[in-house]
């Protein structure tokens, strides 16, 4: 199973990038879902060919023209009109470089088709893998990953199959027609010529790649002593560093120049050596052709006809040291894409896994051990037993285990030992997405979407009608608030809710619980991080989302939980203690201490009941 959260993909030995990503990047063209474009796939092939052919035959009409021209009079009023052969050469010319503008002008909707499949699909799949995949992964990997390699795809298509491949059909097409009109040592100089360039410019620029690795890496460093010191400037008076710094940017800055004049010089030797080599292989068919004209096996127009041939062949081979670097560079950037779609989830449904059958929120954890990954303690043999309609509190100190019990009923992990059982059902046998259907959360903190305030509402159930929206956000203390709005529930609520209030904020989140109604509801630290007249109205919103339903809340003020129908107290992963808050006071145990810990300063209301005074024991 690959599980890595920085998807630093390199080859995993299976194929080169290559091999299997160009192979099955080329693969998403053949998807039932390109079935569409089929037929525009094959017309784009046969227009390449096409104007390839032609880009061949101009060349040869040209010649022929050439030849009508000297040839002597007899010979000339019996050939063809040396006019009418440079209207071939001219009309072949513009049809071989009009037909491939042709093609790439309905070609394009074929490229965008496969972009935004491939695109879509490894964007899906990675919203699919497990939690831990999400929260261990850096910043912003993900989204460059998915990028890059949609980006790279779409140009490596065009590029591999509209330059790079329609120059190795050209070049067949030609050695053909060479082979045939003039002879096979006109072909061989060719494919000679062009196997000695290529080989040339990909060993050159592998050696230049080199370079440009320690020349990014000297132009990183002497940015980066640049900002630093100019942003710092206080602390390098403070020192009298002045010269130091400038000391530092001038080493930084000759190991910039030396690697720059590296790079200019390597970029010199590729030239030359790529113009060596074509006018090299030039030189060699012109002294052979020159030979075939004086024994009278050719004429000065097939000389012309050969030369032009061979600088239209050679003429793309201009960009192939840039075009091997692309190619490379894509490669890799398709294979990381294709590895995160190879990623398979620690958390998967079974197959052919059954709906969830929510029926009173009956809820279990039996004998449920957990530990999370990098670390020693976690939940061990956990049992609980929540009644349906029942309200459950959880409370302990930091890392005992209370976030973890809900992740667990989530089943964003599964248990390493025993079973997590909602209405007699155990959640490893059902499939997740109809599971969180039934579950309600409201975070310690809710985060909303950069949209309206009607999206973020419906997030729970996107087909609800206004109605629904508003009346659950009335049940939630939201509905004069939205009212109150110039753009009611059409206001946009900013980068993850920038412009509401926290408390505004909450409500959102208790009112998409509400319009959700599942059976269960879950609340972790609902109003830890409210302000006290802020928290009033947020419990009394939370008091009307429970009434009716399962509710198991996280809490670490114990007065929110105080009125519950049970409290649970953690330690180390381990239940310590249960029961009412006055059995646990009474118990004058580890409840109690921290009740009396809190009595002092701990004045937020009951979540679901009227306020509890606190006993001091």
């Amino acid at each position: 199973m690959q599980h890595s959260a920085d998807i630093d993909l390199e080859s995993r030995g299976e194929a080169t990038p290559f091999g299997r990503s160009i192979g099955r990047m080329f693969a998403v063209l053949f998807r039932p879902q390109m079935r569409r474009w089929r037929l525009r796939i094959a017309l784009a092939f046969l227009l390449t060919v096409a104007a390839k052919g032609l880009a061949v035959i101009a060349p040869v009409f040209m010649g022929d023209g050439i030849n009508q021209l000297t040839a002597d009079g007899a010979a000339r009023a019996a050939g063809m009109s040396f006019v009418a052969f440079f209207l071939l050469f001219a009309g072949s010319r513009f049809l071989s470089n009009a037909l491939p503008a042709l093609r790439d002008a309905f070609f394009s909707a074929v490229t965008q088709d496969a972009q935004r499949i491939i695109s879509v699909d490894a964007f899906a799949h990675a919203q699919k893998l497990d939690l831990q995949f999400h929260l261990t992964r850096r910043a912003g990997a993900l989204n460059r990953v998915i990028e890059r390699g949609a980006s790279a795809m779409e140009y490596l298509l065009r590029f591999l199959a509209f330059n790079i491949g329609p120059t190795l059909i050209e070049l067949c097409l030609a050695s053909i027609v060479l082979a045939v009109r003039y002879g096979i040592q006109f072909s061989i100089a060719a494919v000679v010529t062009v196997v000695v360039y290529a080989v040339f410019t990909i060993v050159v620029t592998e050696w230049r790649n080199e370079q440009r690795r320690d020349f990014n890496e000297a132009d990183t460093k002497l940015r980066g002593i640049s900002i630093d010191t100019l942003s710092n400037f206080e602390t390098v008076k403070s020192f009298a560093a002045e010269d130091r710094e400038s000391n530092r940017f001038d080493h930084a800055l000759r190991n910039y120049n030396k690697q720059y004049v590296r790079i200019m010089q390597s970029l010199s030797v590729l030239n030359s050596g790529q113009e060596l080599i074509m006018t090299g292989g030039l030189l060699a068919v012109l002294i052979m052709a020159g030979h075939g004209v004086i024994n009278g096996n050719m004429q000065s127009g097939d000389v012309a006809a050969i030369l032009f041939m061979l600088i239209n062949i050679y003429r793309p081979l201009n960009i192939l040291g840039w075009a091997w670097r692309e190619i490379k560079q894509g490669s890799v950037d398709i294979e990381k894409l294709f590895n995160l779609m190879d990623m398979e989830t620690n958390v998967p449904d079974k197959p052919g896994a059954m709906a969830f059958k929510p029926d009173r929120g009956h809820v279990q954890f039996n004998n449920v051990s957990f530990t999370h990954e990098g670390r020693k303690d976690g939940l061990q043999n956990l049992d609980i037993d929540i009644a349906g309609g029942n309200f459950i509190g959880v409370v302990g100190p930091s890392g005992a285990g209370k976030s973890t019990i809900l992740k667990l009923l989530f089943r964003f992990y599964d248990p390493v030992a025993g079973s997590v059982v909602i209405d007699g059902q155990d959640i490893r046998d059902v499939n997740q997405v109809s599971l969180r259907t039934a579950l309600g959360v409201v975070p310690q903190e809710v985060v909303l979407f950069n949209d309206t305030l009607r999206f973020n509402l419906a997030y729970a159930k996107p087909e609800a009608s206004e109605e629904e929206i508003m009346s659950a956000a009335r049940r939630a203390q939201l509905g004069e608030f939205i009212e109150s709005l110039p753009e009611g529930l059409d206001t946009r609520v900013g980068e993850r809710g920038l412009k509401l209030s926290g408390g505004e904020k909450q409500r959102v989140g208790i009112a998409r619980a509400i319009l959700l109604d599942p059976p269960i509801l879950v609340l972790d630290e609902a109003t830890s991080s409210l302000d006290s007249s802020t928290e009033e109205e947020v419990q009394a919103a939370l008091r009307e989302a429970a009434k009716g339903r399962t509710t198991l809340a996280v809490a670490h003020r114990l007065s929110t939980v105080a009125n519950a129908d049970m409290i649970i107290v953690l330690d180390g992963g381990k239940v310590i203690e249960r029961g009412t808050h006055s059995e646990l006071v009474a118990s004058n145990g580890f409840y109690a201490d921290l009740w009396a810990r809190q009595s002092g300063t701990d004045n937020g209301a009951s979540l679901l009941m009227p306020s509890v005074t606190p006993q001091v024991v």
